[in-house]
């Protein structure tokens, strides 16, 4: 998943008008590095694999590795580098910050275009091109997600959950909303999620549904008026097992379900995950000061999170693999926090030269991703053959074992690896955009 874009420079750019929203701006601020350390965070933890962290944990008990690190200690924290098996809401509104990788590379997405066409406008580039560049970019990443999906396929697998198809199905329906009035756009982001909700509303799973030929056990299955939000129960399945079986599958099988329970249709409520980042773009690029726009983002995560308690108690559950209109509000809070968090540490205290590491890979943020989805066995290879040694002489020949500290290790210096390659990248002026 994820940030699938470079998403071009998220600079300020003057507006030539200020279309009665708040983002127009009248000279060009310094380059707001929250953008870059925020996208960057994100896929250093994506690259690096959540630095083996989970895979650790999963050791059995009597592993040597426990008679040095405390063993309820990394199996609490492995919860936060896993996704669970359906609701996404812990206790009363603990999540799982594994499950908030992907909401931030689509909120990011959102933050950037502002910026990112902005920048076109004052280059001159007609609505016609803009838009053109918009559905381009729309089909490369649908295109690029597909590519990586179908990576242990022996035929092209055309499915859709990945984080770029997701990105970019959702693209061009979030930029013909740039540039209109607050309320259109907030209009739109209601009427996304009230639709949605209505559109699973209307399903519900017959009595004799045979939940376990779909792999939906009874912590995935919701009685009740949330029954319609069941894993592979609902009506977006129904949508799939129609929609995917019109493309050619890979083992000549019909499709008959997601084992993760994700859909294709996740795009449309990921459309408003999207335009919170707008909002947040268009807040970043306005007149407003620097505290003030910190206390707007505070605030809004707040009401993002009320909102999503109500809809989680009356609505529909939180549930990211279905993208449910109460995690989008649930998910939204903690990226709005997390946007908010960076803004303060990078953009408002003198610490700007601590991102410089995260800002590397922010700029080159597709590069990274690709690298880490296809690279990383060969970079786990490459660091073991030429350091392997080295490693085990300086920290001891049980350093990479697989009961040690092998399942950390490695991810790590595979990252560190991809990491000097965007460090290359970065010197030579050299960035992947779509």
């Amino acid at each position: 998943m994820t940030d699938s874009n470079r998403l071009e420079d998220t600079e300020s750019t003057p507006d030539t008008a200020s279309r009665g929203t708040a983002e127009s701006v009248t000279a060009k601020p310094r380059r707001l590095v929250s953008l870059d350390a925020y996208r960057g965070f994100i896929m250093v933890m994506l690259a690096a694999s959540g630095f083996g962290i989970a895979r650790l944990a999963q050791l059995p008990a009597d592993a040597p590795v426990w008679r040095t690190l405390d063993y309820d200690f990394w199996q609490s924290l492995s919860f936060h580098f896993e996704h669970p098996a359906w609701v996404s809401r812990s206790g009363w509104m603990g999540v799982s910050f594994w499950d908030l990788i992907q909401p931030s590379f689509m909120f990011m997405a959102g933050v950037a275009m502002p910026f990112s066409y902005a920048r076109r406008e004052s280059l001159g580039h007609s609505r016609g091109r803009r838009l053109a560049h918009a559905m381009w970019r729309g089909l490369a990443l649908v295109l690029l997600g597909v590519f990586l999906s179908s990576q242990n396929t022996s035929t092209t697998h055309w499915v859709f959950p990945n984080v770029l198809a997701q990105i970019g199905l959702g693209y061009v329906f979030v930029y013909l909303l740039l540039g209109r009035r607050w309320f259109v756009q907030a209009a739109a982001f209601a009427v996304l999620l009230a639709g949605y909700w209505l559109f699973f509303f209307s399903f519900t799973p017959p009595a004799d549904y045979d939940y376990a030929a779909v792999e939906a056990t009874d912590d995935t299955v919701f009685e009740g008026r949330f029954a319609p939000w069941s894993k592979n129960a609902n009506i977006a399945h129904q949508f799939d097992r129609w929609f995917l079986n019109l493309f050619p599958r890979p083992d000549g099988k019909p499709f008959e379900y997601n084992a993760g329970g994700y859909l294709t249709l996740n795009f449309v409520p990921s459309i408003a995950t999207m335009l919170l980042g707008v909002f947040c773009g268009q807040l970043l690029r306005s007149r407003w000061k620097s505290w003030q726009k910190f206390g707007i983002l505070v605030i809004g995560g707040a009401a993002c999170m009320a909102l999503a308690l109500l809809a989680a108690e009356f609505a529909c559950p939180v549930v990211k693999r279905i993208w449910t209109p109460s995690w989008v509000l649930f998910s939204g809070a903690y990226v709005v926090w997390m946007l908010a968090a960076f803004y303060f540490v990078f953009d408002l205290l003198p610490l700007r030269w601590l991102a410089f590491p995260l800002g590397v890979v922010g700029m080159n943020s597709l590069a990274m991703y690709l690298m880490g989805q296809l690279l990383r066995p060969w970079a786990v290879k490459t660091v073991h053959v030429h350091f392997g040694g080295l490693l085990e002489t300086l920290f001891g020949s049980e350093l990479l074992a697989n009961g040690m500290f092998g399942r950390v290790i490695e991810p790590t210096t595979a990252f560190v690896l991809f990491w000097l390659i965007a460090f290359w990248l970065y010197r030579q002026q050299f960035f992947i955009r779509v």
